[in-house]
């Protein structure tokens, strides 16, 4: 197989993505290969809403693959089998996420170009298929789902000042404090002393958690060239 297309977004970094899709409401491009340029592959698209996007864990790949692994909703000490969670650590290292088709654009060089939101693939991330979602056999609200239940509900309170969070433009500002309030930290480290870092939107964000409340300590710009 080859990839078909590549994501083009914020998320910089793996530190800091969305732990599903639809969490946080940012917007992507979807950029095709040259070879996947043509407008009919996507004649009829634009009557969707959502769309299906089959991916690699790029950064994610290993020579070997280990039948259980550890989700982090379980405190990332209990082990379960690969194939019953959503790890990135798999024998083929294949994503699966339902996204939010915004729009369809057409541009000289790129050909079309999707723009969709909330998806959770880091920046360069390849595609290998893309399809529409169909809501009367892909939605089971309904089903159960073990131990990932429910999105989880305890939402960090995020203090960002304006001085700081004017760093950013101004699309990736909400999106941001949407990120950092999902808790972005690996679910074992609850370090009150510790500050973390990550990338996003080419700017390094640095931030404090102590009793439920993060707070934004510094979003270093990228530098402008002389």
């Amino acid at each position: 197989m080859q990839p078909i297309a590549h994501i083009e977004n914020a998320y910089d970094t793996k530190f800091g993505i969305p732990r599903q899709p639809s969490l946080v409401e940012i917007e992507s491009r979807i950029v095709f290969e040259p070879n996947y340029r043509v407008a009919e592959a996507v004649r009829g698209l634009e009557e969707f809403d959502y769309v299906w996007l089959i991916w690699q864990f790029s950064k994610a790949l290993r020579n070997e693959w280990s039948p259980t692994v550890r989700p982090p909703r379980l405190g990332g000490n209990q082990r379960v089998g690969v194939f019953a969670t959503r790890s990135p650590f798999r024998p083929n290292a294949l994503g699966l996420s339902s996204v939010r088709l915004l729009r369809i654009e057409q541009h000289p060089q790129e050909g079309c170009v999707l723009i969709v939101g909330g998806a959770d693939l880091m920046n360069g991330t390849p595609i290998y298929d893309i399809k529409p979602y169909l809501p009367y056999t892909d939605s089971h609200p309904e089903a159960h789902s073990s131990f990932a239940t429910e999105p989880s509900n305890a939402k960090l309170a995020v203090e960002c000042s304006d001085t700081l969070l004017h760093r950013l433009p101004e699309p990736l500002r909400q999106p941001l404090l949407e990120i950092l309030a999902l808790d972005p930290r690996p679910r074992y480290q609850n370090d009150s002393s510790r500050q973390y870092g990550m990338t996003f939107g080419n700017c390094e964000v640095h931030f404090l958690v102590d009793n439920g409340r993060l707070t934004v300590t510094d979003i270093e710009s990228p530098q402008k060239p002389s």
